[in-house]
């Protein structure tokens, strides 16, 4: 406990340095830690903005809003345009590396004109071990990450959100929905519209930590290992899998193995990723 609130200490006393702040604000528990305790420490001197593409819930903006004015600070949304790019469509392994660029060319000239002179997003310290080309377009372009800087992990953000009384600590992981294409499967809105349709749809139903991989026409539901039992014995599966085939799917299937963040990089060698 000591040390997670040195750590806190630590962040406030970078915030305090820093004036005036712009946050890369996703909605995410990462983020929205970021965005509360820049706000704590510098109030107005904050502005929250959120990225809107076709590769985020719509229900995740909504999210977002909700928390940034729980939290009281600024709150904007910005569209990008990363589906523009061939390099981020075609889905190869740097994809996260153009979208973040992408991002970070929106919000860097954006804060610069707003007099915020930094920008700072909600990277965390456990995200610099995994394959995240994005980290990388960031730093290019100035963006600083406060947690991962003092060595804050999702454990450790989870527990500062609990403590500071944020309602959403526990709230799952969210990335982009382009990370439930395999590398090499092109983007297209389309696709990311049936994904997200289908994951709304795993919602509703009460589900919580879960993906909804889209390979080719197939859907393949990732669930943790201790919920796949009784997902096939109680889930309406007929139901389900008639819903699916209205978003555009062919054909669904349930991954045996259970969700696991991250999962699509298991097919990167330590060659391809030098």
């Amino acid at each position: 406990m000591a040390i997670i609130e040195a750590k806190l200490r630590q962040i406030k006393s970078i915030f305090s340095q820093m004036e005036r702040v712009l946050i890369a604000y996703s909605g995410g528990v990462d983020s929205t830690l970021v965005a509360k305790v820049a706000y704590d420490v510098l109030g107005e001197c904050t502005l929250a903005i959120t990225a809107v593409s076709p590769s985020l819930l719509p229900e995740e903006l909504e999210d977002a809003k909700i928390q940034a004015a729980v939290i009281g600070i600024a709150h904007e949304w910005v569209e990008t345009h990363e589906m523009n790019n061939p390099n981020y469509t075609t889905n190869l392994i740097d994809r996260c590396y153009f979208c973040k660029s992408e991002l970070f060319n929106t919000l860097k000239p954006l804060a610069l004109q707003r007099g915020y002179p930094y920008v700072v997003d909600g990277v965390n310290a456990d995200d610099i071990y995994d394959y995240r080309p994005g980290i990388k377009a960031a730093k290019e372009r100035g963006a600083r990450s406060p947690l991962a800087e003092v060595g804050i992990t999702k454990a450790d953000v989870r527990q500062l959100s609990k403590e500071l009384g944020l309602p959403w600590w526990d709230k799952p992981a969210q990335p982009c929905l382009s990370s439930r294409f395999p590398y090499g499967e092109e983007i297209t809105v389309s696709k990311l519209q049936r994904v997200g349709r289908a994951e709304i749809y795993l919602r509703k139903l009460g589900y919580k930590n879960f993906r909804v991989r889209s390979q080719g026409d197939t859907a393949k539901i990732e669930l943790f290992p201790d919920q796949i039992k009784e997902f096939v014995l109680t889930a309406n599966l007929s139901q389900l899998v008639t819903q699916f085939q209205n978003y555009g799917f062919t054909y669904v299937t349930l991954d045996l193995e259970g969700y696991r963040s991250g999962k699509l990089n298991q097919v990167l060698t330590a060659m391809t990723l030098k």
